[in-house]
């Protein structure tokens, strides 16, 4: 199963991380990777270098960032490769631990071909 996991943080909107975090989630990417479990991960950039667009009975809008809803914003994603659920979640908490206070959103990802042993 592949779980997105989109991650929103409680700090604010461009806090950098700390050598020692740097440190620590470089040590987990690369684990995650060997392990297969990671599939693909990014940081994203502050919310004023993007744009929402919405499509409302035919018409677009496009709004530039930077967006007020800080609690809402995607920080970062993760692509993960797991047997379950529990495992996303399990596999979340150890993230969590390492990027400190806010909220994952997991969604399974549809992929309707078998897992490989």
């Amino acid at each position: 199963m592949r779980f997105l996991c989109l991650f929103k943080s409680d700090k604010p909107e461009g806090t950098p991380p700390s050598e020692g975090e740097i440190t620590q989630m470089g040590k987990l990417i690369e684990e995650s990777f060997k392990s297969g479990i990671l599939l693909a991960t990014e940081g994203c950039l502050p919310s004023a270098l993007g744009a929402r667009v919405r499509l409302t009975d035919g018409n677009f809008k496009v709004t530039d960032g930077p967006f007020t809803e800080a609690k809402e914003l995607v920080g970062g994603f993760a692509l993960i490769y797991v047997k379950s659920k529990e495992e996303a979640v399990d596999f979340t908490k150890k993230f969590m631990n390492l990027a400190g206070d806010g909220e994952v959103e997991l969604r399974q990802v549809y992929d309707d071909s078998p897992i490989p042993q």
